[in-house]
């Protein structure tokens, strides 16, 4: 029986399992998809293929807990610093700012790669990705805007942009502070601040 790292069984396979997740996803980034088999992923984590089975069934059930796994932390993240954003606006403005930190991080690099290999679940990628970008949106619909929902598209793009030049290098503070500028300019009306739809109504 193998040794026990930990105060209980549940403890010990939740650190298993954590440890597994982990090597699957570093091999994503490094390798690939195709490159995450139970094999692969029990070698890197230091533990035999038979011990990956009791978790993952498939390399298909390695990549799929490695998509959501990868957007439960990142959203986690980003609930967090919107929380204690007062308004619409600066909650728009932590959305960017906590998106940007984690790209520094490399914590879209999973997604990117499940996305640019064109593999299952693609689907279930599209779901999270729309999931996780709703508060932002929900955020956009709440300011004095034009056509929030196009509003909100076109300065996605701006941080699809930003974070490219994270992931390239670009120094995290000035290109953070250079897209919080903008998205302010975009959101506020000229001589004046953010406000919610309901403001001066």
């Amino acid at each position: 029986m193998p040794k026990i790292n930990a105060s209980t069984v549940a403890e010990h396979r939740a650190r298993q399992r954590e440890a597994l997740v982990g090597a699957a996803i570093d091999i994503l980034v490094t390798e690939g998809a195709a490159a995450v088999t139970p094999a692969a992923v029990g070698a890197r984590a230091g533990l035999a293929r038979s011990s990956v089975y009791q978790y993952f069934d498939s390399s298909a059930a390695l990549l799929a807990t490695i998509t959501e796994e990868a957007f439960r932390r990142s959203n986690e993240a980003l609930a967090e610093a919107m929380a204690a954003a007062e308004g619409p606006l600066e909650r728009v403005e932590a959305f960017f700012g906590e998106s940007l930190r984690l790209g520094a991080e490399g914590a879209h690099r999973p997604a990117a790669a499940l996305m640019g290999a064109g593999l299952p679940p693609q689907q279930r990628l599209m779901e999270l990705h729309l999931e996780q970008v709703e508060p932002f949106r929900a955020a956009v619909r709440e300011l004095d805007v034009p056509e929030p929902a196009l509003t909100a598209d076109l300065i996605a793009g701006m941080l699809h942009t930003a974070l490219a030049a994270v992931e390239n290098g670009a120094a995290l503070e000035k290109v953070t502070r250079r897209t919080l500028a903008l998205v302010r300019r975009c959101l506020t009306r000229p001589g004046g601040t953010g406000r919610t739809a309901d403001a001066g109504r």
